[in-house]
């Protein structure tokens, strides 16, 4: 174990990854007066990274856009029986790797998860990085050593989601036991356990001033959380209960996106508890993605026009499903991932 790289008390800095705030899309612009039409993002494939022996289940980059985190755990189909999926996992390449975002060049491979590891979340500071795996665990990595700092336990099953609070004091982790629980970072402490749903909670995020908590699970529901108290603010389900595979907030903190496993992203207004549109042209019906860059059954990768709802680039080049998806910070790069075990750099040339 390595001593605890000092934790930046300050705001966290401004981001625009997909997996956390707003997509780098052009939208229409709002006025009367007639206005040229807004100028089509033109991602191209820069490099593909290669190293991992199973499918890439989460591409993150750091919020200081130094560091791209990947990792690798096909999760079977939703409702699989669970023996199944441990069947599908034992061989699963159970390290992270980090790289540097830009160049591509491979910093450090990270080991001590005992099976695949489903999703990663990066500390405001960049100094540390959550990992969420099939072993029951969260555990947390100082970056700059490539070294494990602490392993959380608690959970009774597969953890699928992190993530951390925008100030990197507290991080959540969603589970295949049906719980949110919220751990205290310094301590490494369980704070609250949240009974939050009746199947497996597919993503968890916190709001931008990290009060409340956001969970999805695959019983349909949308459920915003108190982080303080752990009182239930808001349930919302879609007519149909259609299950739900990832769920963040908005940058204005008043809106959610939720991709659902109907092939669509819905963007709720969360105070009233009702959908405001619907994104539909990316098949998924199987498989958990981040919304408004999703990646798609077919191997494509799709970014949205959030006026329009109507895709503004496809991305062609994966050869499998595509399961992560995130953009740099400050820069005009996406990194996708999916079961082909790549992991693809593209670069806005716009």
């Amino acid at each position: 174990m390595t001593t605890p790289p000092t934790p930046n008390s300050s705001l966290p800095p401004r981001r625009t990854r997909f997996d956390q705030t707003s997509p780098p899309l052009r939208s229409t612009p709002s006025t009367t007066q007639e206005s040229p039409p807004p100028v089509r993002p033109e991602y191209a494939l820069k490099f593909t990274l290669k190293g991992h022996s199973a499918g890439i289940s989460a591409v993150k980059f750091s919020p200081d856009g130094k560091w791209l985190a990947t990792s690798c755990n096909p999760p079977p189909p939703l409702y699989a029986k669970l023996a199944n999926r441990l069947t599908l996992t034992t061989a699963a390449d159970s390290t992270l790797k980090i790289w540097h975002s830009l160049s591509g060049a491979h910093e450090h491979t990270l080991t001590g998860h005992q099976a695949g590891i489903s999703d990663l979340s990066w500390s405001p500071d960049s100094l540390l990085l959550c990992s969420g795996s099939d072993d029951k665990t969260v555990r947390l990595w100082d970056t700059l050593s490539g070294k494990l700092w602490k392993t959380l336990k608690g959970h009774h099953n597969a953890v699928y989601c992190v993530s951390y609070s925008p100030r990197g004091t507290i991080i959540a982790s969603g589970s295949y036991d049906e719980a949110v629980r919220l751990w205290d970072v310094r301590s490494g402490r369980c704070l609250k356990t949240l009974p939050a749903h009746s199947d497996p909670v597919s993503g968890v995020g916190f709001n931008r001033d990290g009060t409340i908590v956001v969970s999805c699970a695959h019983d349909g529901l949308i459920r915003i959380w108190d982080v303080g108290t752990g009182q239930c603010l808001r349930t919302m389900v879609e007519e149909g209960n259609v299950p739900v595979a990832s769920v963040r907030f908005a940058p204005n903190g008043r809106y959610l996106l939720a991709g659902t496993l109907d092939s669509s992203v819905r963007l709720w207004d969360y105070v009233q508890g009702k959908t405001l549109k619907t994104y539909q042209d990316h098949r998924n019906e199987k498989w958990a993605v981040a919304a408004d860059m999703c990646g798609s059954e077919d191997s494509d990768v799709f970014l949205w026009d959030v006026n329009s709802k109507e895709p503004a680039q496809i991305l062609v080049g994966h050869e499998d499903v595509v399961l992560g998806c995130s953009a740099h910070p400050t820069e005009k790069v996406l990194a996708t991932g999916g079961l082909d075990k790549t992991v693809k750099i593209w670069v806005d040339e716009s």
